[in-house]
């Protein structure tokens, strides 16, 4: 049975795809859970706090480079456009590409809706007359945009390297996913983080204040909360590893000792060490970067990175589709 919310008063029952994907995933050997369900509310907060912690270099490195990219970006893209971004949390690196682009008006897209909109409304009062129509939605999948902007040049968005949560497969899929959205001819600035030292990675996924711990295990007091959930949290622990062969950084909750429990009425049990694998963020080289988004349907026509060669911002173009090599 599904365990109702109550939110603003109102009682609201947790989404089916989320009890789902959590019973199917405790139930696979190994265990592996979707990262999108790390980001409920609570988990949305906790992420943007792992931004400023002293580790987690992605997110100052890739706003020094958009305050410096965003204006070649704007050159190229032209003024007037529908800025579509994919993800868009708390929008703190979105000013900036506002204020340069120009843009006809800004579509957020984000699944957590409450964050949505509370970020959508910040926007309001900094940019008054920027038509805003935030969508509600999982951008895995094709969405459909307002219909104000139906016909209005397309510039999607995709900042954080948020692309590198996913597996080569799932990321194409993505990127088929944004071009259907946009349309052919729409632009994407797309950010990608490249492979560097195991020694900046791991600390950048388990930082010294734990912050990055309690995001991962806030998944485990979600379960228990939305979903009847019976799992001893203090009994896990936040891990994060370097996967070499796969160019990633992968972040597991490990159970310190022998555990059983349930969630919606289903037995489980985990010995000590196993874990329950919760989130990939996967590093590029430029030419697997490239490779990626060919493969996504985005054909790379700019390309930007920080003087450490740390971070990338790409900037790529949904052409025509050709019929011959």
């Amino acid at each position: 049975m599904l365990k109702p919310e109550i939110e603003d008063g109102e009682t609201v029952l947790p989404d089916p795809a989320f009890r789902a994907d959590v019973l199917a995933g405790l139930a696979t050997e190994p265990k592996a859970i979707q990262a999108r369900w790390l980001y409920d509310h609570r988990g949305s907060e906790l992420f943007e706090d792992i931004t400023d912690v002293p580790e987690y270099y992605p997110t100052r490195t890739e706003t020094a480079l958009l305050r410096e990219t965003c204006p070649k970006v704007a050159e190229i893209a032209g003024k007037g456009r529908a800025v579509v971004e994919f993800g868009s949390g708390s929008s703190a690196k979105t000013p900036i590409l506002l204020e340069a682009a120009e843009p006809a008006a800004y579509v957020p897209i984000d699944i957590s809706g409450d964050f949505l909109r509370a970020s959508a409304d910040a926007l309001r009062d900094t940019f008054p007359a920027l038509p805003i129509h935030p969508v509600e939605g999982n951008f895995l999948q094709p969405i459909a945009l307002p219909d104000s902007v139906a016909d209005t040049p397309k510039l999607g968005f995709f900042p954080g390297s948020t692309i590198g949560n996913m597996t080569a497969s799932a990321g194409v899929d993505l990127l088929r996913a944004m071009r259907t959205s946009l349309g052919e001819g729409s632009l994407l600035l797309i950010g990608m983080d490249r492979v560097k030292d195991e020694s900046v990675l791991i600390p950048a996924y388990d930082d010294s204040a734990g912050v990055t711990a309690a995001f991962n295990l806030n998944l485990l007091h979600r379960i228990n909360r939305e979903l009847d959930g019976h799992i001893p949290v203090d009994s896990f622990r936040h891990k994060a590893v370097w996967n070499d062969g796969l160019a990633r950084v992968e972040m597991h909750l490990e159970a310190i000792e022998d555990v059983a429990f349930t969630v919606a009425d289903t037995p489980f049990t985990m010995a000590a060490g196993e874990t329950i694998h919760t989130e990939n963020s996967h590093k590029y080289t430029p030419r697997s970067a490239r490779l990626l988004l060919n493969a996504g349907g985005w054909t790379p026509i700019a390309e930007w990175t920080d003087p450490k060669d740390w971070f990338a911002l790409i900037l790529a173009e949904a052409k025509p589709v050709r019929r011959a090599p």
